[in-house]
């Protein structure tokens, strides 16, 4: 025995203590992986005793953390495998990987780790790059810009509902269109000319409202239908506004009406047309100057969904394509990475995507501190992509993943640690007693 293995035995523990004592240092540090010392053996040839130990690698241990909520709306931890993918302002691509997920925005809306580091994912068009958040409003949209119906109705008229004695009146009035039986006697301020009504609210270009109200008419049936007629004003004008101004007051129907069968469900894809474009009034600005127009409006229903059966009138869906402008007003993360931004007219839409990436062999990455690694040949290409695809985990908004630290373990390792370091200090006083016998020989 020499002293070389013992020498060789106390810096292996030393090294040992550092490393469980950086664990142990980093046990609140979120997204840490703890790591550990392992060693090897060492020999000057096959037939020697051995000459010690010696530091064979630092393996990084990258199992899962526990997640904890957070505060804040912009922390973001991963369950399962991946990194989130982090660069300088001037990087066009990821440079470092991190598993800490407490990220912030910076003034500029770029989603941002505490040391300023922007985080990579796709933006709302699906480019790759830093991810930045859009604070602007949201513009209006007018109802009707998208596609055809933009008023969906789902609703059940009672069939036990009278005829009323307007819809049994009818008018005479040249000015009926195509496709409809006759005008009705309806006046949209006597409830005693309709059975039931509805309102929602449509939006112009401008994104100003207009109130706009249905009311149901039952018709006399037919051997084969179950007639109902649709009236539509908005902001209290009846439309068509031409209809002819008679006392009782009267209309033509929106459309050919609502034609049930004798089982009370409409032939599919029933729609309801405007007879003619709403055009809003002209705004009136305050202070004078010239008042701002509005495209005009163009309505069509879709009553697929709508019923007569003998039950109480009543609407299960009302909605439409239109809102006004909105100021943002927060957003979530979804598993998949995907950020919705809410808005104070109570739309959401999507302003881009976190992405995350993963390595062959995460254990050659290289640490640079402040929770990031550096990728490396060791560690292979990143394997970027979408969270909850291929072997990626999915993510968890505001939380994030603690240290995977087993503190207990590691008390319990810093013990063994240091009644190896005294063993090794014991060989050397061994070495150091049977020298001194040597010495001492007369």
């Amino acid at each position: 025995m020499g002293f070389q293995q013992g020498l060789s035995g106390l810096n292996a523990s030393a090294k040992n203590l550092d490393v469980i004592g950086n664990n142990v240092a980093n046990a609140n540090t979120v997204g840490f992986k703890q790591s550990k010392a392992q060693f090897a053996d060492a020999y000057a040839s096959a037939t020697d005793a051995g000459i010690g130990t010696r530091l064979s690698t630092i393996a990084q241990q990258f199992a899962q953390g526990n997640i904890t909520s957070s505060n804040n709306a912009l922390d973001t931890a991963i369950s399962g495998p991946g990194f989130f993918q982090l660069g300088n302002a001037t990087s066009s691509s990821p440079e470092f990987y991190t598993r800490n997920g407490q990220f912030q925005m910076d003034n500029q809306g770029f989603i941002v780790t505490s040391e300023g580091m922007r985080v990579f994912g796709m933006n709302k068009s699906g480019v790759p790059g830093p991810l930045q958040i859009p604070t602007t409003p949201i513009q209006a949209r007018a109802t009707g810009t998208s596609e055809h119906p933009n008023v969906m109705v789902g609703l059940n008229v009672d069939a036990r509902s009278p005829v009323t004695a307007m819809a049994a009146d009818k008018g005479t009035e040249a000015t009926i269109p195509p496709g409809v039986a006759g005008s009705f006697r309806f006046n949209a301020s006597d409830p005693t000319t309709y059975n039931n009504s509805t309102s929602t609210t449509v939006y112009d270009s401008l994104g100003n409202p207009h109130v706009a109200s249905l009311y149901f008419q039952k018709a006399p049936p037919t051997a084969t239908t179950n007639p109902w007629n649709v009236y539509l004003t908005i902001d209290n004008e009846l439309q068509p506004p031409t209809a002819v101004p008679t006392v009782p007051a009267s209309a033509v129907p929106t459309g050919a009406g609502l034609l049930f069968d004798t089982t009370g469900k409409l032939p599919p894809g029933t729609v309801l047309s405007m007879l003619a474009p709403y055009t809003p009034p002209l705004a009136s600005p305050s202070g004078g100057g010239a008042a701002a127009a509005a495209n005009p409006i163009n309505l069509t229903f879709d009553f697929s969904d709508s019923t007569q059966y003998g039950a109480a009138f009543g609407v299960n869906t009302l909605s439409q394509d239109g809102y006004t402008t909105g100021m943002p007003s927060g957003f979530n993360i979804s598993p998949d990475g995907t950020i919705l931004g809410r808005y104070t007219n109570g739309q959401t839409q999507k302003l881009g995507q976190l992405t995350i990436a993963n390595f062959s062999n995460p254990q050659g990455l290289q640490p640079m501190g402040n929770n990031r690694w550096a990728p490396s040949a060791a560690a292979g290409a990143p394997l970027a992509g979408t969270p909850g695809t291929a072997s990626l985990g999915t993510l968890q908004a505001g939380s994030v993943e603690d240290a995977n630290v087993d503190l207990t373990g590691e008390l319990v390792n810093m013990i063994v640690a240091q009644r190896v370091y005294q063993a090794n200090a014991q060989t050397i006083k061994t070495q150091d007693s049977i020298l001194q016998t040597i010495t001492n020989l007369r």
